[in-house]
């Protein structure tokens, strides 16, 4: 409540008294003059007290104010004449004044350590005026809780893409980091929320998924609204972050080992097959050189790289047209030296080899989220295998990974 001064109750009735003579008696006779004593009294009203009544949510004065918390003042038994709110160089903030202009409600949010000056008056149902005076300081934060979002602005991605929020320190409270993540999707598109670890990360993302691809030309906004979050004490959440990006045409590889081809469908219908060499590691009895059976998506693409696994004999190979689908080194790229194989047997070290025509072919049809699902081998895509791994989780699993 703002407390006002009242003002001061000038004096009491004031007495005054003229002695206009003097009276003297004595026994049996008089001086010869008379006096005459008068009394007058002169009373001087009291100041009325206002009847306006001003209060502020918080108080002002609060040293300590969150620069997202909703501030209200108001005004009981009048209506506020006059309210501005400026930031430190004097500029004003937003406000809404009420229809009936009993209520001021701050519009926007404040910055972190900052002193806001209120000054305006109130007029009351008495016509008197009464002073709104005082400020707010806002919190400054000992450290910031960041995020980042993925896809990022203005990306075209595959139908596979999942939205992945990464945040620059551990999510302690994730039931709160959740009420104030948001996502809307043009048209609307069946989807859930999990917590998931990715490979590399020491904490998890909070990741969307759609219940099935996304529809192709999906318009997607992505809002990580933590500013002004209390995470811990002294930790505040950083900026207000935003993503808006669109999902493109609907591509799907299926990559069947057991066919020894690798099929490109486009909205479902085939606009391409390959003779591919998928791994050797069911063939062999090794486990580490099976490709893994699940939907994997496309993460990465490069015309030129290399690869190692010193602990099968060889580093630094250059490959060309090379597209990533996990982490845990699968790839579908060129592979000269096992052509006479695709097609028709799996010799490779876990990623799906084509030729070099081939591979350059799909290179230049792939994006980031393009689905890849692979068949016919006995180990599954898992959290194990690497970054992106969304779509091995089941759906009735996935709808359980989030606090709300």
């Amino acid at each position: 409540m703002l407390h006002m001064k009242r003002p001061a109750r000038l004096a009491a009735t004031v007495l005054v008294i003229a002695a206009l003579g003097a009276t003297a008696a004595c026994s049996g006779a008089s001086t010869g003059g008379q006096a005459v004593a008068t009394g007058q009294s002169a009373a001087t009203s009291a100041a009325p007290t206002p009847v306006a009544v001003v209060t502020a949510s918080p108080a002002l004065g609060d040293q300590q104010l969150s620069p997202t918390e909703p501030v209200t003042i108001k005004v009981a038994k009048g209506t506020i004449a006059a309210l501005q709110v400026t930031n430190p160089e004097g500029a004003p903030v937003e406000g809404t004044l009420s229809a009936d202009k009993t209520s001021w409600t701050l519009d926007e949010p404040l910055g972190y350590g900052r002193t806001y000056t209120v000054a305006g008056s109130a007029t009351g149902t008495d016509g008197l005026t009464v002073p709104i005076a005082g400020s707010y300081t806002t919190v400054t934060p000992t450290a910031k809780f960041t995020s980042k979002i993925s896809p990022g602005d203005d990306a075209v991605v595959g139908v596979a893409a999942p939205v992945i929020i990464r945040f620059g320190s551990a999510p302690t409270d994730k039931d709160l980091v959740q009420q104030h993540v948001t996502i809307t999707t043009t048209p609307k598109v069946e989807g859930a929320w999990a917590w998931v670890t990715h490979d590399g990360d020491t904490w998890p993302s909070l990741d969307w998924r759609p219940k099935e691809y996304w529809p192709s030309g999906t318009v997607v906004h992505v809002e990580s609204n933590l500013y002004g979050v209390q995470r811990a004490d002294g930790v505040f959440g950083g900026d207000k972050v935003t993503s808006d990006f669109t999902i493109g045409r609907n591509q799907v590889v299926l990559a069947d080992a057991n066919s020894h081809n690798m099929i490109v469908q486009q909205d479902g219908v085939t606009v391409a097959t390959y003779d591919a060499s998928y791994g050797s590691g069911d063939i062999i009895g090794d486990p580490n050189r099976v490709t893994r059976s699940g939907t994997h998506i496309v993460m990465d693409k490069k015309e030129t790289t290399t690869m190692s696994n010193p602990a099968y004999g060889y580093t630094d190979i250059t490959e060309h047209w090379a597209v990533r689908i996990s982490d845990n080194g699968e790839f579908i790229h060129q592979n000269q030296e096992t052509v006479g194989a695709q097609g028709v047997d799996n010799v490779s070290h876990g990623c799906i080899n084509l030729s070099a025509a081939n591979a350059e072919a799909y290179f230049q049809t792939a994006i980031y989220g393009d689905p890849v699902v692979v068949t016919g081998t006995s180990v599954q895509l898992s959290p194990a295998d690497g970054d992106i791994f969304d779509w091995a989780i089941p759906w009735s699993e996935w709808t359980t990974l989030a606090n709300n």
